[in-house]
């Protein structure tokens, strides 16, 4: 096996990241030593690589939504993955399982969390180090490529999803990674799916149809009814008054990044009638094992476009301007 690797390094924040030669790491306890297969780029490495997200590790890795095939075992991982299983590793990178949201089955608000790509190197890299323990085998079915935006874009929805209760008219502002995936599973719920995007972006708003949106238009718009919830995944404060004047009594609006625009000030009346505000935050292994479950039976498809590792910074460019439909992967 090869003693050195390429990487794409974040040596500071704001500044594009560079390629390096590092040493391949060798797996601890309860970690996996991958071979990186492919790794989808992430609004999230964005915000870190812009220094949006304070204090990531110094000489970072970026990267967690990562395919790759295991190489080698520290003790305890075997019981989990052997050498040549193909694994998913995802934004949340471990925890301490002893804080009282990790016992009480809340483990993505974990006091001490580490996630991949922001404490923990990540996949822009040609190998990876994961805990097993937070990692999940990749579903039969989905080549590398197709599988990378599942291991967040899919569970960040997924998890939106089900903390916007039981709607029948779902609203998603920002139609891209995420939104793609989560439309799909929507949809198989029976689901109505009304896509808001930046105004004017006619291929956009064709992009959210061709995923199964009834209706798609700007973000300014108004839905032609009331929506029973609505998913916020751009990162655009001003868009949260905009969801609640669009949902209806009882309505909830999920803010689904990890980082976003201050909020404007808002009248109370479009809060009220006891319409609703809210945050994802992470995942839970629990929410890997059900979407991970759920997407071939739906099937869910992603629409992926490839890129070299070399091409990082392109990637995330294209991110930050808002030129991406569907999401970046790159392949080492």
């Amino acid at each position: 096996m090869q003693t050195a690797m390429r990487a794409m390094v974040l040596e500071q924040p704001g500044r594009p990241l560079a390629l390096r030669c590092l040493p391949v790491p060798e797996p601890g306890p309860d970690q996996v030593l991958l071979r990186v297969a492919a790794c989808a780029v992430c609004r999230t490495d964005l915000h870190v690589v812009d220094g949006e997200l304070p204090a990531p590790k110094p000489c970072l890795v970026p990267g967690h939504e990562i395919v790759g095939t295991v190489l080698a075992t520290g003790g305890g991982a075997a019981e989990r993955f052997r050498p040549g299983m193909r694994v998913g590793v995802p934004w949340l990178g471990w925890t301490c399982r002893t804080c009282r949201f990790c016992v009480s089955g809340r483990e993505n608000l974990c006091e001490r969390a580490r996630f991949t790509g922001y404490q923990i190197d990540g996949g822009y890299a040609e190998y990876a180090l994961a805990d097993a323990r937070f990692c999940f085998p990749v579903p039969d079915g989905y080549g590398d490529l197709a599988a990378a935006p599942l291991l967040c874009a899919g569970l960040i929805g997924y998890r939106a999803l089900r903390m916007a209760g039981d709607p029948a008219r779902l609203g998603v502002y920002g139609f891209g990674a995420a939104a793609h995936i989560v439309a799909q599973v929507a949809r198989h719920e029976g689901r109505q799916v009304f896509a808001f995007t930046r105004p004017g972006d006619a291929a956009a708003q064709e992009f959210a149809r061709e995923f199964g949106a009834v209706w798609a238009g700007g973000s300014e718009e108004r839905p032609p009814e009331p929506l029973d919830a609505a998913l916020v995944f751009a990162p655009v404060g001003a868009l949260v008054p905009a969801a609640l004047r669009a949902v209806d009594r009882g309505g909830v609006v999920v803010c689904a990044g990890i980082h976003m625009s201050d909020i404007p000030a808002f009248a109370y009346e479009i809060l009220w009638q006891e319409r609703v505000v809210r945050s994802v935050a992470n995942l839970t292994r629990r929410d890997g094992e059900e979407f991970l479950a759920l997407a071939p039976r739906v099937p869910v498809r992603t629409a992926v476009e490839a890129l070299p590792l070399e091409q990082a910074n392109t990637a995330l460019s294209r991110l930050r301007a808002g030129e991406v439909t569907g999401a970046l992967v790159l392949l080492p």
